[in-house]
């Protein structure tokens, strides 16, 4: 017992300058959620604190669990969250419009946000069996590519279009990373590009109309695209310095939907100003910055490559959130990692931030290649 104690502060010290960025962005998140509440701790701040909390012990457990453990589970984890996702199918109830949780008695999950951690785990396993030869014969990513479709057509019929494509984009990114030759991953951009036209005649009708939004939000103002217009007026009458803390009239006075999740950036620019909004970013950098430096040059194949997806995820995840909120991207519900409300989101990012500290600590220990 006295050695296990000595191991984790050992660790808490050595990943201190990590864990305090991870701590700051959670910190915004409870006072983001506080506000949104109208100044009301026990409806979702409360619980977004002792989410976190109760997540960051997940986070250490998966950071000190030995990596060879995750390295031998690695395909039967994820056929578990695949089957979770079945499940979804039969059992899952429908919220917010769409058929995404499954009740397992003592919590509620999503367990989309959960593939996308186990599909990343299982794909560096499978890479880190072959050799850099091996990744160049003609028929080694015919499994990878089955390995992505399979969920993500799972995930398409909720429907949940932004995690599908965050699934999609990170599988590919995985297979990039694997040394995938240059001129096949052309090819597949440019099927890609090519099978636009079909994917578009079987997407959903408020998916289109979303899309069209994006392109011209004055289409619809009070319908479609009353969410974007309405996160572009926080943003423009924010200024600098923002309207003060619970000051934000759009959030406030219930103009700006969905700001407790998909829209919580907006509420914390509208309040905070720019300063306050570009604070946040600068901790995402700087949380993605040190998860790249931490784990790009570790001994372990299955390591560099599980950490360079891993930091990819989270950057995705900001990037897409961000962007939808400025009207830079179409809006595809993308939670803000440790800062939107939602119990599924935080239990995934905590998951990824551990194995991202896994890698770190098991640095030396070389698995895969």
């Amino acid at each position: 017992m006295h050695r296990l104690y000595n191991r984790l502060i050992f660790f808490l010290i050595r990943n201190s300058i990590f864990l305090l960025i991870v701590v700051l962005i959670a910190a915004i998140g409870v006072i983001a959620q506080y506000s949104v509440s109208g100044g009301c701790w026990v409806s979702r701040a409360g619980k977004h604190a002792l989410r976190f909390w109760m997540c960051t012990g997940v986070m250490i457990t998966v950071a000190l669990t030995d990596q060879r453990f995750w390295y031998a589970w690695a395909y039967w984890m994820y056929i578990g969250t695949l089957l979770l996702l079945f499940f979804v199918e039969l059992l899952g109830f429908v919220g917010m419009g769409a058929q995404r949780w499954i009740d397992l008695y003592v919590l509620q999950i999503q367990p989309s946000e959960l593939m996308k951690i186990m599909l990343v785990l299982a794909l560096c396993r499978y890479y880190g069996t072959l050799t850099k030869q091996e990744t160049r014969a003609p028929g080694v990513h015919i499994k990878p590519l089955l390995m992505v479709a399979v969920p993500c057509g799972f995930i398409l019929k909720q429907p949940d279009l932004g995690n599908a494509l965050i699934l999609v984009s990170v599988g590919l990114g995985v297979i990039f990373l694997a040394g995938i030759q240059l001129w096949k991953m052309s090819v597949a951009f440019f099927l890609g590009i090519c099978g636009l036209p079909f994917a578009w005649q079987h997407m959903h009708a408020y998916q289109k109309k979303r899309v069209l939004i994006f392109l011209n939000p004055d289409q619809d103002p009070l319908g479609a695209g009353y969410h974007l217009l309405q996160s572009k007026i926080a943003f423009g009458s924010a200024g600098l310095f923002g309207k003060g803390f619970l000051k934000g009239t759009q959030s406030h006075l219930n103009f700006l939907p969905e700001k407790h999740t998909d829209f919580v950036f907006t509420v914390i620019c509208e309040e905070f100003g720019f300063l306050g909004g570009s604070a946040l970013l600068l901790l995402y950098v700087a949380l993605i910055g040190l998860s790249y430096a931490m784990t790009s040059g570790v001994k372990g194949y299955f390591g560099r490559l599980m950490g360079g997806a891993l930091t990819f995820l989270l950057f995705l995840h900001v990037f897409i959130n961000v962007g939808m909120v400025m009207g830079l991207l179409p809006i595809v519900g993308v939670p803000l990692p440790l800062v939107s409300y939602g119990g599924s989101s935080m239990l995934s990012t905590a998951i990824a931030l551990g194995f991202i500290l896994n890698i770190a600590h098991y640095s030396t220990l070389r698995l895969g290649g």
